[in-house]
């Protein structure tokens, strides 16, 4: 470090230290991370010790930068795996039939080909209906991730799930908005049976484990 004497009588310093990242790295972490100066520099010095004072200052905003690199640099996008390729077979248009009614889900790859994004429209027990759902693979726990809102809620159903070991059947577990507003378990099964014809059934999961099945969905290609 090195002291100067300006001929106003203020005084400056001058460090130079290695830190472990490249310029852009170094911008990054103070860019992206506002509020540094407040919360790891103190903004008031005291007088009486002014020397010392621009050394803890600038040792503090060393410290900083040494502490903010690791996560500036962590933030890299999760890599694509082997898993996205069951979701990438759901990519296209279908035709949806059910009991209830029928309609149309388009599904595509998003938001850096992590996601599966589903929009379905059509009608249900003669009502317009409307959904989006959301499908992963979440690398950290091992297991699908789907979240799924609709016209008829506005709370969304969170689930999750593993693939059989054939990657043909998709079994998810979780939580939703039930028939009388409160809390409600469900499961879901989604059965690919060739490129052109998937089955989907969903069922509510009493207290006693006793499973209720509320809509089976088979889905055709549309060519």
């Amino acid at each position: 470090m090195r002291m100067k004497q300006e001929a106003c009588g203020r005084s400056s310093a001058q460090m130079k230290v290695e830190v472990p990242g490249t310029q852009d790295e170094v911008w990054q972490a103070i860019a992206t991370k506002p509020g540094i100066s407040p919360r790891w520099v103190p903004e008031v010095c005291e007088k009486r010790n002014g020397k010392l004072a621009l050394y803890v200052r600038a040792f503090l905003t060393v410290i900083a930068l040494l502490i903010q690199l690791p996560s500036a640099q962590a933030q890299e996008p999760p890599e694509l795996g082997k898993e996205h390729d069951y979701l990438k077979r759901l990519v296209g248009t279908w035709d949806a039939e059910s009991d209830f009614g029928t309609g149309t889900m388009t599904y595509r790859m998003g938001l850096n080909g992590l996601w599966l994004i589903g929009e379905f429209e059509g009608e249900f027990g003669g009502l317009k209906f409307q959904s989006l759902s959301l499908d992963t693979y979440d690398s950290m726990t091992k297991k699908y991730r789907s979240v799924w809102a609709d016209s008829f809620s506005t709370l969304p159903r969170i689930m999750e799930g593993t693939l059989d070991k054939y990657d043909k059947v998709m079994t998810l577990t979780g939580e939703g908005r039930g028939q009388d507003d409160l809390p409600a378990k469900y499961k879901s099964i989604t059965e690919i049976k060739d490129a052109d014809t998937v089955n989907f059934a969903l069922s509510l999961v009493e207290k006693d484990g006793k499973e209720h099945s509320l809509v089976t969905i088979t889905y055709k290609r549309k060519k």
